[in-house]
């Protein structure tokens, strides 16, 4: 936890019990909750990015801030047992959305737009450029799946459940693969169901039965592989969604 400066939540309460309090209308400790988590942004944006974060040029901190903000107003101490956490987890979505948006404009502008003239007005090579692009793409695309990986595997812990469990959980058929997609579909789709798996962290197996054709046995024995698809369907986790190959639905 980030050492306090001015707030001190062992003195006025928990961090959590300042939370409510700041949801409940005082704007100013919501002011100092901000001011006083900087650092705690700071090293969150920093291990997205992989840089020093520059609070002073880096867009990365104002989204950062930005996301502690947003957490300030979504946490709920039913659905996460830590402030720190879920405001981690905001940010951490933020940033990847934020490096998403950067990549894509980067492919969409014309090389023309990068011709510059040196002191001899020799054009820059266009072919240099779209080197140039390619490799700072990669680059982003890279930090965006790892933070992207990072983030789910965050999750999952949530509900008992490793990266490495989930390899050996996976059905090895193709067709089980795609019942068992349909099914954390229908999960994701629905928002009671939704909110019941992120509140409770377990498979509303009794809920799901009545609006999936699939035994109480199959639920219940692949229990752990329809969570984890399910929560990157929730969470809209393209890298993971290609990564693990997820088939389509006629709904889709």
């Amino acid at each position: 936890m980030v050492q306090q400066t001015s707030l001190a939540p062992s003195a006025a309460g928990s961090l959590e019990e300042l939370v409510i309090q700041v949801q409940a209308g005082d704007e100013q400790l919501r002011q100092e909750l901000l001011r006083d988590y900087h650092p705690f942004m700071i090293k969150t944006a920093s291990k997205v990015c992989k840089k020093y974060i520059d609070v002073r040029r880096d867009d990365e901190f104002s989204i950062a801030l930005s996301a502690f903000n947003e957490a300030l107003d979504r946490y709920s101490p039913e659905e996460s047992r830590s402030f720190l956490s879920f405001a981690e987890m905001v940010i951490q979505r933020r940033l990847i959305d934020y490096i998403r948006r950067e990549q894509r404009f980067q492919n969409q502008v014309p090389f023309s737009a990068f011709d510059v003239e040196d002191d001899e007005e020799h054009t820059l090579n266009p072919v240099e450029v779209e080197e140039s692009l390619r490799l700072f793409a990669e680059e982003q695309q890279g930090i965006a799946r790892r933070a992207e990986i990072q983030l789910y595997a965050q999750q999952l812990k949530e509900f008992g459940i490793s990266l490495q469990e989930l390899v050996r959980v996976s059905p090895k058929h193709q067709d089980s693969r795609q019942l068992l997609f349909e099914v954390a579909y229908v999960l994701a789709s629905q928002t009671d169901l939704v909110s019941r798996l992120l509140e409770k962290k377990t498979l509303p197996i009794k809920e799901l039965l009545k609006v999936v054709n699939v035994s109480r046995k199959t639920l219940e024995r692949h229990r752990k592989y329809i969570i984890a698809i399910a929560l990157v369907l929730i969470f809209d986790y393209p890298y993971l969604r290609d990564y693990l190959a997820l088939p389509k639905t006629e709904q889709q």
